[in-house]
Protein backbone atom coordinates (compact mmCIF):
# COMPACT_ATOMS: atom_id res chain seq x y z
CA UNK A 1 0.00 0.00 0.00
CA UNK A 2 1.38 3.21 -1.39
CA UNK A 3 0.83 6.68 1.08
CA UNK A 4 1.36 9.82 -0.21
CA UNK A 5 2.39 13.14 1.93
CA UNK A 6 0.47 16.65 1.68
CA UNK A 7 0.66 19.53 3.92
CA UNK A 8 3.79 21.83 4.50
CA UNK A 9 6.26 18.99 6.04
CA UNK A 10 9.16 21.13 5.76
CA UNK A 11 7.36 23.65 8.30
CA UNK A 12 6.34 20.86 10.39
CA UNK A 13 10.05 19.97 10.72
CA UNK A 14 10.36 23.32 11.85
CA UNK A 15 8.28 23.69 13.70
CA UNK A 16 8.61 20.16 16.18
CA UNK A 17 13.03 20.41 15.60
CA UNK A 18 12.65 24.41 17.38
CA UNK A 19 9.32 23.52 19.63
CA UNK A 20 10.07 19.76 20.75
CA UNK A 21 12.05 20.66 23.80
CA UNK A 22 9.37 23.18 24.73
CA UNK A 23 6.24 21.41 24.06
CA UNK A 24 6.00 18.85 26.84
CA UNK A 25 7.16 22.38 29.23
CA UNK A 26 4.17 24.40 27.46
CA UNK A 27 1.45 21.11 27.67
CA UNK A 28 2.25 20.99 31.78
CA UNK A 29 1.72 24.90 32.00
CA UNK A 30 -1.29 24.41 29.79
CA UNK A 31 -2.88 21.97 31.83
CA UNK A 32 -1.76 23.55 35.35
CA UNK A 33 -3.87 26.32 33.76
CA UNK A 34 -6.71 24.37 33.17
CA UNK A 35 -6.70 22.83 36.10
CA UNK A 36 -7.08 26.22 37.95
CA UNK A 37 -9.41 27.58 35.98
CA UNK A 38 -11.97 24.46 36.62
CA UNK A 39 -11.36 24.78 40.26
CA UNK A 40 -12.26 28.79 39.99
CA UNK A 41 -15.20 27.70 38.36
CA UNK A 42 -16.15 25.23 40.75
CA UNK A 43 -15.34 27.98 43.16
CA UNK A 44 -17.88 30.53 41.77
CA UNK A 45 -20.62 28.05 41.74
CA UNK A 46 -20.27 27.76 45.05
CA UNK A 47 -19.92 31.22 45.64
CA UNK A 48 -22.66 31.97 43.47
CA UNK A 49 -24.95 29.04 44.44
CA UNK A 50 -25.61 27.52 41.35
CA UNK A 51 -22.34 25.75 40.16
CA UNK A 52 -22.08 24.85 36.42
CA UNK A 53 -25.22 26.67 36.22
CA UNK A 54 -27.56 24.63 38.28
CA UNK A 55 -28.87 26.26 41.52
CA UNK A 56 -28.02 24.44 45.01
CA UNK A 57 -31.06 23.60 46.76
CA UNK A 58 -30.90 26.18 49.52
CA UNK A 59 -31.20 24.90 53.14
CA UNK A 60 -34.29 23.76 55.22
CA UNK A 61 -35.57 26.51 57.84
CA UNK A 62 -34.66 23.92 60.50
CA UNK A 63 -31.20 23.84 59.12
CA UNK A 64 -30.82 28.01 58.88
CA UNK A 65 -32.68 28.08 62.34
CA UNK A 66 -29.97 25.85 63.71
CA UNK A 67 -26.92 27.92 62.41
CA UNK A 68 -28.27 30.72 63.92
CA UNK A 69 -28.41 29.21 67.42
CA UNK A 70 -25.22 28.31 66.37
CA UNK A 71 -23.62 31.90 65.94
CA UNK A 72 -23.86 31.77 62.05
CA UNK A 73 -25.86 34.48 60.38
CA UNK A 74 -25.28 32.86 56.69
CA UNK A 75 -28.06 31.48 54.23
CA UNK A 76 -26.11 30.06 51.42
CA UNK A 77 -25.61 25.88 51.27
CA UNK A 78 -22.42 24.47 51.84
CA UNK A 79 -20.84 27.90 52.97
CA UNK A 80 -21.41 28.42 56.74
CA UNK A 81 -17.45 28.60 57.27
CA UNK A 82 -16.58 28.29 53.99
CA UNK A 83 -14.11 25.04 54.55
CA UNK A 84 -15.65 22.90 51.92
CA UNK A 85 -15.01 25.72 49.25
CA UNK A 86 -11.24 26.63 50.37
CA UNK A 87 -10.26 22.62 50.45
CA UNK A 88 -11.20 22.47 46.83
CA UNK A 89 -7.64 21.77 45.39
CA UNK A 90 -5.27 21.31 42.04
CA UNK A 91 -2.85 18.57 42.14
CA UNK A 92 -0.89 18.24 39.31
CA UNK A 93 1.49 15.03 38.74
CA UNK A 94 3.21 15.23 34.95
CA UNK A 95 -0.10 14.93 32.86
CA UNK A 96 -2.50 14.30 35.24
CA UNK A 97 -4.43 16.63 37.24
CA UNK A 98 -6.48 16.43 40.30
CA UNK A 99 -9.51 18.67 41.17
CA UNK A 100 -11.56 18.34 43.97
CA UNK A 101 -11.54 17.88 48.19
CA UNK A 102 -8.35 15.61 49.11
CA UNK A 103 -8.95 13.08 51.75
CA UNK A 104 -6.67 14.42 53.89
CA UNK A 105 -8.58 18.01 54.12
CA UNK A 106 -10.16 18.62 57.24
CA UNK A 107 -12.25 21.44 58.19
CA UNK A 108 -11.45 24.10 61.68
CA UNK A 109 -13.56 21.78 63.74
CA UNK A 110 -11.38 18.45 62.59
CA UNK A 111 -14.29 16.88 60.22
CA UNK A 112 -12.98 15.31 56.78
CA UNK A 113 -14.05 17.44 54.51
CA UNK A 114 -13.92 14.55 51.74
CA UNK A 115 -16.51 12.99 53.41
CA UNK A 116 -18.72 16.41 53.62
CA UNK A 117 -17.76 16.61 50.01
CA UNK A 118 -19.34 13.32 49.27
CA UNK A 119 -22.11 13.48 51.62
CA UNK A 120 -23.06 17.08 49.84
CA UNK A 121 -22.52 15.75 46.09
CA UNK A 122 -24.80 12.50 46.30
CA UNK A 123 -26.82 13.16 49.45
CA UNK A 124 -27.24 10.65 52.19
CA UNK A 125 -29.32 7.38 53.58
CA UNK A 126 -32.34 8.50 56.43
CA UNK A 127 -30.64 8.48 59.59
CA UNK A 128 -32.66 7.30 62.67
CA UNK A 129 -31.89 9.54 65.75
CA UNK A 130 -33.42 8.78 69.16
CA UNK A 131 -34.88 11.96 70.90
CA UNK A 132 -33.64 12.38 74.49
CA UNK A 133 -35.73 15.13 76.97
CA UNK A 134 -32.62 17.25 76.05
CA UNK A 135 -33.80 16.89 72.06
CA UNK A 136 -37.17 17.31 72.60
CA UNK A 137 -36.21 20.91 74.12
CA UNK A 138 -33.96 21.62 71.41
CA UNK A 139 -36.18 20.56 68.70
CA UNK A 140 -39.45 23.17 70.40
CA UNK A 141 -36.36 26.25 70.62
CA UNK A 142 -35.35 24.92 66.99
CA UNK A 143 -39.61 25.01 65.43
CA UNK A 144 -40.20 28.20 67.02
CA UNK A 145 -37.03 29.70 65.56
CA UNK A 146 -37.77 28.29 62.01
CA UNK A 147 -41.63 29.50 62.67
CA UNK A 148 -42.64 26.28 61.52
CA UNK A 149 -45.24 23.91 62.94
CA UNK A 150 -44.36 20.56 63.87
CA UNK A 151 -46.71 17.91 61.52
CA UNK A 152 -46.82 14.07 61.86
CA UNK A 153 -44.94 12.51 64.14
CA UNK A 154 -45.16 8.75 65.22
CA UNK A 155 -44.85 9.36 68.68
CA UNK A 156 -41.85 6.86 68.65
CA UNK A 157 -39.65 8.84 69.78
CA UNK A 158 -37.69 8.98 67.48
CA UNK A 159 -36.21 11.72 64.42
CA UNK A 160 -35.74 10.54 61.06
CA UNK A 161 -33.62 12.79 58.76
CA UNK A 162 -31.59 12.73 55.57
CA UNK A 163 -28.98 14.62 53.61
CA UNK A 164 -30.52 15.75 50.21
CA UNK A 165 -27.55 15.72 47.07
CA UNK A 166 -26.35 19.10 46.53
CA UNK A 167 -23.76 18.87 43.81
CA UNK A 168 -21.21 20.84 43.79
CA UNK A 169 -18.31 19.22 41.61
CA UNK A 170 -20.48 17.74 38.95
CA UNK A 171 -22.27 20.51 37.28
CA UNK A 172 -19.24 22.58 37.09
CA UNK A 173 -17.11 19.71 35.77
CA UNK A 174 -19.62 19.22 32.78
CA UNK A 175 -19.91 22.80 32.36
CA UNK A 176 -16.35 23.31 32.15
CA UNK A 177 -15.97 20.44 29.87
CA UNK A 178 -17.64 21.91 27.12
CA UNK A 179 -14.86 23.44 24.84
CA UNK A 180 -11.78 21.96 26.85
CA UNK A 181 -9.45 20.38 24.01
CA UNK A 182 -9.91 23.98 22.42
CA UNK A 183 -8.89 25.95 25.34
CA UNK A 184 -6.20 23.06 25.75
CA UNK A 185 -4.74 23.69 22.48
CA UNK A 186 -4.94 27.60 22.54
CA UNK A 187 -3.05 27.46 26.13
CA UNK A 188 -0.31 24.85 24.35
CA UNK A 189 -0.14 27.13 21.22
CA UNK A 190 0.09 30.52 23.63
CA UNK A 191 3.15 28.73 25.70
CA UNK A 192 4.67 28.18 22.59
CA UNK A 193 4.10 31.53 20.90
CA UNK A 194 2.39 30.00 18.08
CA UNK A 195 -1.45 31.29 18.59
CA UNK A 196 -2.70 33.31 16.34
Amino acid sequence: MASRRTGDWARARELLSTTSGRLKGAVETALKQEAHALRNEVVRGLTAQAPGGDPIRPPAPLTLAARQLKGFGGTKSLLVRGDLRNAISVITAGDEVFVGVLRTAKSSTGESLADVAQLQEFGGPPVIIPITPKMRRFLAVLFKRAGVTPTGGSGRGVVVTQVPARPFLRPAFEKFRAGAGRRLLERIAAQLGLSP
